[in-house]
């Protein structure tokens, strides 16, 4: 079976350089080489489709003599997951990658043959196809247990496989891969398209015919990234949906570039402007995705992100680097080659117009892509990784801009237009818009910058609510960029609420002991197996009369650790999360010992029983003074400053960390007159430029004598407000491009 899987990868890639052959051929004399070049593009499909084929039936046959089988399945698994095995690593993936091209390839043939423009289209098409398959040929998935598994004795067949990484045994990771990879084949149809408009000298080309395969692609792509965020939130157990991971930003960079390419490509279509424009934003579209699966599959983001794949080998590696010079020298070539024919026309048009407007915003976008796609590639640079808040920080007011000018250029004539004339008519809505931002104050939204980006997105709501309704009375099926919009707007109110005020606790769940909880009370009521061989436990939850139970769930991965799955509560108004953290055996502790032991992490709170902790800061210059004066020379004391509440009454305390000169470590303990407890220091850590944080491990001792401690759950509790907010406005926004993409295809 491997024997005929890489025979049938040679084919394909045979038959996909003899199919651009023959279409460059065709593009000087197209009978009959256009005949031709469709026969090896459909031989070429017709043999990934067989070796697709023939891995999954090897994955159903439990065929564990397949090196990539054993590694990636086991006979336990059930039919859905060994659907997500076959993509689960490199080879696979690749070769879904293949088939997903070969698919796109037949539907775009017949597209562009009955537009006069397949020969130079599917020319470029099947140089990338013939470079995926390259990677495929490079790295296949037809390799026996023996070869991959060298330390598996030779003939001896595994009984069962290594199985799938627990993590993807989720639902969504069976739907989110396939999705993204879609998009990432899609992509390259505007490249081809792009090239060969410059090849062909006819540059309205690429505007004709491609607008609707990129709003496809866009719509597809994105769908792929929102189901790895809802992945994320559901199942990873860290609290959110998107963490600025280097391999979440590479799949984020191109779909931004495609976004911005839409609305240049509107323009061009309209009026003939932005052609070079576009041009540098397809080609670089397609780039990107390119660059992405350099970063995820090269091996260089091993030690800088939880998502990628370790390295491939120097095959892969140089096949990547030189898929990536292909694309750069083929697309940017041609535009130093037609330069001169790319020289935009001289226009008397006014400052500002729609095509203003639109040029804005995409300039906001295209920014948003470079900080993005700078602290994702800072990695490869050294080990250097840039902090979350970059991201957060340097992208808060790009999409400021870019949202206040969705909702102006609305408002905007094409052409030419008067401000003053623009202003008016907006004036309504940038009111309302005040008025609600305004609303929020009382309520403690009180930054600048956030205030900022709610006014714009309440604008941009108001203005595109407007003229979908008005639009959607004449046809219902021209408001998807007005759906999008909106969605956007939604999405980015949600991102505000859940991120910005969030409420989050660390806490100790002592067994049938209610403790409340960020405004819940919470019972940890015992842990029960789960069908699949997990643990979940189970914690009652009462909120206002309301009573319900959630269990997250913790489970053993092998080699892989301890896994965390969260459980969620969801409701109109919020999300609360709980998210387990370890289980606490029942101890039996003296009163010199430690007492009740918490993890705090730095600018975060705990809570036991009816108090709460929350570590401010490290303070090494309070007590700097002091062993210098015991003429203890070369000790440094460094405290830990503690926020300790009631509710009622706050009390700070800081207790100390003492390093000797020797670098002996000792812990000195503070007293609480608030809890009546000693408060030890039992570990710190200095978390560094990365993703580890600070944190103070203390442990809080009442009273004398000895305690006994029961089982306790110590788990992360957050309340997320309006999260809904960014699933809806997720679908919704979907939802238009779904809309704009099928008018546009029908159009063409």
């Amino acid at each position: 079976m491997n024997l005929l899987g890489n025979t049938l990868i040679v084919v394909a890639l045979i038959a996909s350089i003899l199919s651009g052959v023959q279409y460059y051929r065709a593009s000087i004399a197209p009978s009959p080489h256009t005949k031709k070049a469709r026969l090896w593009l459909r031989v070429s499909a017709a043999a990934i489709m067989a070796l697709s084929g023939l891995l999954l039936m090897l994955f159903l046959q439990h065929d564990f003599t397949n090196g990539y089988v054993y590694s990636y399945s086991s006979r336990d698994l059930q039919f859905h997951f060994l659907l997500s095995s076959f993509y689960a690593g490199q080879e696979g993936s690749f070769l879904f990658w293949v088939l997903c091209s070969s698919i796109i390839g037949l539907a775009l043939m017949r597209y562009t043959g009955t537009r006069k423009s397949e020969p130079w289209v599917m020319s470029v098409y099947m140089g990338v196809q013939t470079l995926l398959l390259s990677l495929l040929y490079a790295k296949t998935p037809f390799m026996s247990v023996w070869a991959k598994v060298p330390q598996m004795p030779f003939g001896q067949i595994p009984a069962d496989g290594s199985g799938l990484n627990p993590l993807l045994q989720n639902i969504w990771m069976v739907i989110h891969p396939p999705v993204l990879f879609i998009g990432f084949a899609m992509m390259a149809v505007p490249f081809a398209f792009a090239v060969a408009s410059m090849w062909k000298k006819n540059y309205g080309l690429m505007s004709a015919q491609s607008l609707g395969w990129l709003l496809s692609a866009v719509f597809v792509l994105g769908a792929g990234i929102m189901l790895g965020a809802y992945w994320a939130y559901g199942v990873l157990g860290w609290g959110g949906y998107w963490g600025w991971d280097p391999v979440e930003n590479s799949s984020l960079v191109p779909w931004i570039v495609g976004v911005a390419l839409v609305h240049t490509l509107i323009v061009q279509k309209r009026t003939g402007k932005f052609l070079r424009l576009n041009l540098v934003l397809a080609i670089s579209s397609f780039l990107l995705v390119v660059y992405s699966t350099f970063l995820t599959r090269s091996g260089v983001l091993g030690d800088s992100s939880v998502h990628a794949f370790t390295d491939p080998g120097a095959a892969v590696y140089w096949l990547l680097l030189i898929f990536l010079a292909a694309i750069a020298t083929l697309g940017f070539g041609f535009m130093v080659f037609r330069r001169k024919e790319l020289r935009p026309a001289q226009t008397d048009n006014q400052f500002i117009s729609k095509e203003t407007a639109l040029a804005a915003g995409t300039i906001a976008l295209m920014l948003s892509a470079g900080v993005i796609l700078f602290g994702t590639s800072l990695p490869l640079l050294g080990k250097t990784t840039v902090d979350t808040s970059f991201y957060n920080t340097m992208n808060l007011p790009l999409a400021i801009v870019m949202v206040l000018f969705i909702g102006f250029s609305l408002y905007v004539q094409w052409g030419t237009d008067i401000a003053k004339e623009v202003l008016k008519r907006t004036l309504k809505w940038l009111a309302v818009a005040a008025i609600g931002t305004g609303a929020l104050y009382p309520f403690g939204v009180h930054d600048i910058a956030t205030l900022g980006l709610v006014f714009t997105s309440l604008f941009a709501m108001f203005v595109n609510i407007e003229f979908g309704w008005k639009q959607g009375k004449a046809d219902i099926k021209a408001i998807g960029g007005k759906l999008a919009h909106i969605g956007l707007a939604v999405f980015l109110l949600g991102v505000i609420a859940s991120g910005k005020y969030s409420t989050t606790a660390q806490v100790a769940l002592e067994i049938n002991q209610p403790q409340q909880v960020l405004g819940h009370m919470l019972t940890y009521t015992g842990h029960v197996p789960t069908p699949d061989g997990k643990y979940a436990f189970n914690v009652n939850v009462e909120e206002n009369g309301n009573v319900f139970q959630l269990s997250p769930v913790m489970f053993s991965a092998g080699e892989q650790g301890t896994m965390r799955n969260p459980d969620i509560a969801s409701s109109l108004t919020s999300d609360f999360y709980i998210s387990p953290i370890s289980l606490e055996e029942g101890t039996h502790d003296q009163a010199e010992e430690a007492g009740d032991v918490y993890t705090i992490e730095k600018g975060k709170t705990v809570s036991f029983g009816q108090y709460s902790a929350t570590f401010v800061k490290f303070d090494m210059n309070a007590h700097s003074g002091d062993a210098m004066t015991a003429g203890k020379a070369g000790e440094m004391n460094v405290g830990s400053v503690l926020e300790l509440t009631d509710g009622k009454t706050r009390e700070t305390i800081t207790p100390m960390t003492v390093y000797a000169a020797d670098g002996q470590q000792t812990f000195k303990s503070s007293q609480s007159k608030l809890l009546n407890a000693t408060i030890q220091l039992v570990g710190m850590n200095v978390g560094g430029m990365g993703a580890e944080a600070s944190t103070v491990t203390i442990g809080v001792q009442r009273g004398n004598g000895t305690h006994e401690h029961a089982d306790s759950l110590v788990v992360d509790v957050s309340v997320k407000p309006l999260i809904v907010l960014v699933w809806l406005g997720t679908f919704v926004m979907l939802a238009g491009f779904s809309m704009a993409m099928t008018k546009r295809l029908r159009e063409a």
